[in-house]
């Protein structure tokens, strides 16, 4: 499988997991009555920031084994770096932007970044030796 179709398939995990998280916030936030509109968006630009995340980092490591493949191993690690701080600040730019807005449940926008690590743990229990 060529590297850029397994980034996709990953990434593609990862937003199945998003769904199933986030559907199960918002029904922890309805049986504790705190369910509404900026619950609901929260956990929408929570769920599809953290997916937009996973994907442009997995790109980003992606196109550094690439460099380092060509011997170009610093310039690889410079791109990481580089992929990884323009990422972060993109997030807390976006993130801040929403809970400042009032739109969006400052809580329910951070949730879904927690649900990355859960979903990894258990796609790669289900998967087969092989892949």
């Amino acid at each position: 499988m060529s590297v850029r179709k397994f980034v996709l398939k990953e990434t593609r995990i990862i937003a199945i997991g998003e769904c199933i998280g986030v559907a199960a916030m918002w029904g922890i936030y309805a049986l504790l009555g705190h369910f509404d509109r900026t619950v609901l968006l929260g956990g929408i630009v929570g769920a599809v920031v953290s997916v937009l995340n996973f994907f442009f980092m997995a790109v980003s490591a992606d196109m550094a084994a690439e460099r380092a493949m060509n011997q170009d191993v610093k310039g690889g690690k410079k791109l990481v770096q580089s992929f990884m701080m323009t990422r972060m600040l993109a997030i807390f730019i976006i993130l801040i932007a929403f809970a400042k807005s009032g739109l969006c449940d400052p809580l329910s926008m951070v949730i879904p970044f927690v649900m990355v690590r859960p979903t990894i743990t258990v796609a790669e229990f289900f998967r087969k030796a092989g892949d």
